[in-house]
């Protein structure tokens, strides 16, 4: 009995966790208005008939705040990297020189980092909307344990104690997000 409880609360706990780990991932695609080389990181080249993610085909590097420099392995990759950022629809514009890639990051509006906040605070709603879920199906699994009254509600408060953490942890993490974006 005590295993299965032990159990449940791990569970309740390392899913929670994920739901964090999503949200950071989440956040470090939305830019906040220097150059990143997560920026590009989920871009797709056709290399050799296959989608290969941009960072095993080319090194990627921000030269400086505004700037990110995509250095390919091979010349002919040029164009496909080209191609590639322009459908990941980044609102970006490739231009390369011969030898690399250069991407010109352009500074945020007022209006694009409100709308960029907004997007924070949406992707922030939704790993709290995750761990609440969590906590939900952590609190099914103990009451369905037919535990004794007090046992049964000391669990349910360890379930809503990780919740509180790891939303605080969710609150934490927006918060920071939102002075980076509107930091100018």
């Amino acid at each position: 009995m005590e295993e299965e409880i032990k159990f449940v609360i791990d569970s309740a706990k390392e899913a929670m966790n994920d739901a964090l780990e999503h949200l950071s991932r989440q956040l470090i695609n939305i830019r906040a208005g220097k150059a990143s080389p997560q920026m590009v990181q989920n871009v797709m080249v056709e290399y050799y008939g296959s989608l290969t993610p941009l960072g095993q085909v080319a090194n990627v590097n921000t030269p400086d705040g505004m700037t990110i420099s995509i250095q390919p392995w091979e010349k002919a990759l040029i164009p496909e990297i080209e191609k590639a950022i322009l459908h990941a629809n980044l609102g970006f514009n490739p231009m390369n020189n011969g030898e690399s890639v250069i991407i010109n990051v352009p500074p945020l509006t007022e209006e694009r980092r409100k709308e960029l906040v907004k997007q924070v605070k949406a992707e922030g709603e939704e790993g709290k909307i995750a761990i609440r879920n969590d906590r939900r199906n952590a609190n099914e699994e103990l009451k369905k344990m037919d535990l004794p009254e007090d046992l049964e509600k000391e669990m349910l408060d360890q379930v809503q104690k990780l919740t509180d953490k790891h939303i605080a942890q969710v609150e934490e993490a927006i918060k920071l997000k939102e002075e980076e974006v509107m930091t100018v």
